[in-house]
């Protein structure tokens, strides 16, 4: 059970092409079958992307592992021009024994960006870096490719900084632990998992991307590369810096798949996130009312206290977008109905078609799970219809595999069925019809998450479990081999010393299930239950609050090498089935279990997380990793999920919330009320707030369009503009909207100042938000800032130039359709540079559209613009900062009239005109 003897490979039969080279790697010696059998024949493909895009995979040459089917996620077309002499990454190999390393051509002295070479890597054996977990030894390094266990290191720069590697709420912080500067080191497994934000352990998503942002102190100069391994496989990635060693490195585990390498070249941060969006694609165009805000409840509550809540809301003048609605919204806790009590069918569509009246929207939610009828007169035609498409996920025995739920006993969707997209269309459609006339749609429980383990219902009766009476708690249901209705509730293993075990020696017994399908599910000797080596998943088994493992799926692929999908494979089925429920329309999507491409198709919350301020930080950092992931429209819990929040909290996240891209509050049952009207003080913080965000969505807008279009995280660490200053690198309490907005929230009880760093060193003017003040910053360190209650600290980065809206409303439409604004901030040269980008808003696929370009320098500003289509709202006020004052400004070679200047904050404004933004160039001058 180590991989210390284990042979490694050599490569032979080696061909290149204009692309690359292919060759083959045989076992170099005896087999170790450290963990599995260890495949003797593989084969390794390179293959030059794109200049800084290198694929590297190396695969059983007899194809029977795993691998991520095509028609699931779409793969790079193969290159047809060659970029093997000019791609900034180089593939370097030793033949004997095989190993690989990545260098760049830009820096060829430079240490590897990857590398697997045993002469680069710390002697071993290495003793366990937690002495009461064995595992966390390394016995060796040599490259190890089992039926169900493979292994890959690489060294990395001593101390060097990693982000990226999860879904994880990680203690580190954003920056992750390497084990150096007193750090323990890292352990991320990837294993989907429903549980509540949990601290260091697997979580929802699998995200098996990082970013590396290597620091030379030498030349104080840094740059940034990046490496995915595209597997579903459960994994363990650690990152660790042995005792005395000069290197730090990065080992996967894995318990099956291959290793599907890409590696990307930067070299700045955001060029690595576009390069891996190149790769896995770009996120989901997003509507434009997408970027409100949202209000949820988890309670016993009716379409009453809903219509009370939009009324409260007005009332306190507090925007609202967004109405959602959570589990109690379902009749029996069942997918695709309305409670007749509490959300009669009628009563709901003419409370969603009031919110549409008032340009409002309404979005509910939709498990994974979908209930089971429990007698022949129980009438539930999603499950019905989905037995008759077949398309529920079985039981090595072909029986459908039956989890406990919300709603009792439930079968999960099989997304690789082909009739399950009609199935989950129709579904959608009916509910629609019923009343539910949504605008969206909120994907909870899709790691897949279930209450009992195994197939607990099969065999069971199912007249004796209904829906879950007390959602507080979690009903322990009994595995597939423990029949209820023959030996009664108690689960023992003996009951009268007879065993209870009843799945006899069948087509469902064990050796069965260890024979079924492809991938590991045809492979003679893998273990499906329990894979020899355990990851470190935080339920401890695998088969715990999840799918089990040897669950199989349509086309026969067993859940052990595709349960890391699932919700990415729900989120995609969803959208496509709402494009056709909703034509000519961006779907709006929200879901909990990722994978890479998920963004293709949803955005993500953060989960049910906790109303404490560690969480609201913890906020920040689940933000900047899904912007690496390629799902930037993510956003936590405003004000928390679990347990109850305070005015305090609850004002400092609504004035955080603000900022980031998803914005929505949403608590659990029972807990204090949060919507933000219940207190004063967080009523006034959160219009101050969201009259900000609503100015901006311009600004948010286009960076969501350039994310679409070219994969750039509209969230940004501040070290992402500023690459070369240290004191950035594990800032994870301030972040950049883009290049021009920096934030600065207070995330401490009691606190009536907040302390922030000002990225620039001094060569970075940063003017405030609300006063266009100058602040006196300290170069390189903190800076003391004033954060009364309801307060958040917001700048403005100098070079820029921001469209905005000039009369932020109460609804995004009422926003857009008022005139805009532009706010021009000069820096020390008195230039500045900023775009727009202006459609509909909602049109799918997105329609016509306008670029704008705002250029200023040596006291003129000239606006640009391009496209097809017509922007009606007129720009009406310009503001330059940074200016000294002028004696005469000029619109289109006139004077104007209208202009007035603040010489405390060098501010000219020039208000009261009327400028077309389609087409014209328009000047603006000032002497």
């Amino acid at each position: 059970m180590n991989v210390t003897n284990c042979p490694g490979y050599t490569l032979g039969s080696l061909e290149e092409s204009d692309t690359g080279l292919t060759a083959q790697l045989t076992l170099a010696g005896p087999a170790c079958n450290a963990f599995g059998l260890d495949i003797s024949a593989l084969t390794i493909e390179v293959t030059y992307q794109s200049q800084s895009t290198l694929h590297v995979k190396i695969y059983d040459t007899a194809n029977q592992q795993f691998t991520i089917p095509e028609s699931v996620i779409e793969r790079p077309t193969a290159p047809t021009t060659s970029y093997t002499s000019s791609s900034d990454l180089m593939f370097n190999y030793d033949a004997m024994p095989f190993a690989f390393w990545i260098t760049r051509r830009s820096d060829p002295g430079a240490m590897p960006l990857f590398d697997t070479r045993t002469s680069s890597l710390p002697p071993t054996p290495i003793p366990p870096f937690n002495a009461s977990d064995p595992s966390t030894a390394f016995g060796g390094f040599p490259l190890v490719f089992e039926d169900q266990y493979l292994q890959v290191t690489s060294a990395l720069p001593y101390g060097t900084n990693i982000y990226g590697l999860g879904e994880v709420v990680a203690s580190s912080g954003f920056r992750r632990d390497i084990g150096t500067d007193g750090g323990v080191g890292t352990i991320q497994t990837l294993w989907s998992l429903g549980v509540s934000d949990p601290i260091d352990q697997n979580l929802y998503g699998s995200h098996p991307i990082y970013i590396e942002h290597r620091y030379n102190a030498t030349t104080g100069k840094a740059s940034s590369s990046g490496v995915l391994l595209l597997s579903a496989a459960g994994s363990d990635i650690f990152l660790q810096t042995p005792p005395n060693s000069k290197v730090s490195l990065i080992e996967y585990r894995m318990i099956g798949g291959i290793l599907d390498f890409y590696f990307f070249s930067g070299p700045t941060d955001a060029e690595v996130i576009s390069q891996y969006g190149s790769v896995i694609g770009y996120p989901m165009w997003q509507p434009a009312w997408g970027f409100g805000f949202h209000l949820c409840r988890w309670g016993y509550h009716n379409i009453s206290d809903d219509r009370e809540n939009v009324a409260q809301m007005r009332a306190a003048g507090i925007p609202l977008e967004v109405q959602w609605n959570d589990i109690d919204l379902y009749h029996a806790y069942r997918d695709f109905t309305t409670d007749p009590v509490s959300f009669p069918g009628d009563e709901l569509r003419e409370f969603i078609q009031e919110l549409a009246t008032n340009h409002q929207h309404y979005i509910p939610i939709v498990d994974a799970a979908i209930a089971v009828t429990r007698n022949s007169t129980d009438v539930y035609d999603p499950f019905t219809r989905g037995v008759e498409e077949d398309v529920w996920i079985k039981n090595p025995d072909g029986s459908l595999y039956i989890a406990e739920v919300w709603p009792g006993y439930t079968v999960f969707p099989d997304w690789f069925s082909e009739n399950m997209l009609s199935v989950w269309t129709d579904s959608l459609k009916n509910w629609t019809e019923m009343g539910v006339e949504f605008s969206g749609i909120w994907l909870d429980m899709n790691e897949p998450s279930t209450f009992c383990s195994y197939s607990c219902g099969t065999g069971a009766n199912f007249s004796s479990v209904g829906p879950l009476t007390d959602v507080s708690s979690v009903v322990v249901g009994y595995p597939e081999c423990y029949n209820e209705t023959l030996w009664g509730p108690s689960g023992n293993m003996t009951i009268n010393g007879t065993s209870t075990y009843s799945c006899g020696t069948s087509s469902s017994s064990v050796t069965a299930i260890e024979r079924r399908g492809v991938g590991t599910g045809s492979e003679q000797s893998v273990n499906l239950s329990s894979p020899p080596y355990a990851i470190h998943n935080a339920a401890g088994s695998l088969n715990q609050h999840s799918l089990a493992t040897n669950a199989t799926h349509y086309g026969s692929y067993a859940e052990l090498d595709v349960h890391n999908m699932f919700g990415f494979m729900e989120a995609k089925t969803t959208n496509l089935a709402v494009q056709s429920i909703l034509p000519g329309k961006r779907p709006f999507l929200i879901g909990r279990s990722t994978f890479p491409s998920a963004g293709k198709w949803t955005g993500h919350w953060l989960g049910d997380n906790y109303s404490k301020w560690q969480y609201m930080y913890f906020n920040i950092q689940g933000v900047l990793q899904f912007q690496i992931y390629q799902i930037p429209m993510v956003g936590a819990d405003t004000c928390g999920f679990n347990d109850n929040t305070d005015e305090e909290l609850c004002n400092r996240w609504m004035q955080l919330s603000a900022f980031m891209p998803f914005y929505r509050n949403h608590n659990t049952n029972g807990a204090l009320p949060q919507e933000p009207y219940r207190w004063p003080s967080v009523a006034n913080a959160s219009r101050i707030a969201i009259a900000a965000r609503y100015a901006l969505l311009p600004y948010w807008y286009t960076l969501f369009a350039n994310a679409s279009m070219a994969g750039l995280p509209p969230i940004r660490a501040l070290f992402y503009e500023f690459p070369d200053e240290p004191e950035l690198f594990t800032v994870d309490k301030q972040w950049l909207v883009g290049s021009d907005i920096l934030v600065t929230p207070v995330l401490i009880p009691g606190a009536t100042t907040v302390e922030g760093i000002f990225p620039g060193r001094g060569s970075v003017i940063w003017r405030d938000w609300y006063t266009h003040a100058v602040v006196d910053a300290t170069s390189g360190g903190n800076t003391t800032l004033d954060a009364d209650i309801s307060h958040i600290n917001v700048h403005i980065r100098d070079n820029s130039a921001l469209l905005l809206h000039q009369e932020p409303g109460y609804t995004i439409y009422e926003t857009r359709e008022g005139p805009y604004a532009l706010l021009v901030s000069l820096n020390t040269a008195g230039t500045a540079f900023g775009t727009a980008y202006v459609d509909d808003g909602i049109s799918f696929p997105p329609g016509p559209s306008r670029g704008l370009t705002f250029q200023a320098a040596e006291g003129t500003l000239e606006i640009e613009s391009q496209g097809e289509y017509t922007i009606k709202q007129k720009l009406k006020t310009i503001t330059v900062l940074g200016v000294q004052k002028p004696t005469q400004v000029t619109l289109q070679g006139s004077p104007v009239g209208g202009w007035t200047y603040k010489e405390a904050t060098e501010e000219l404004m020039v208000s009261n005109v009327t400028i077309d933004l389609n087409g014209q160039l328009t000047t603006l001058a000032w002497k």
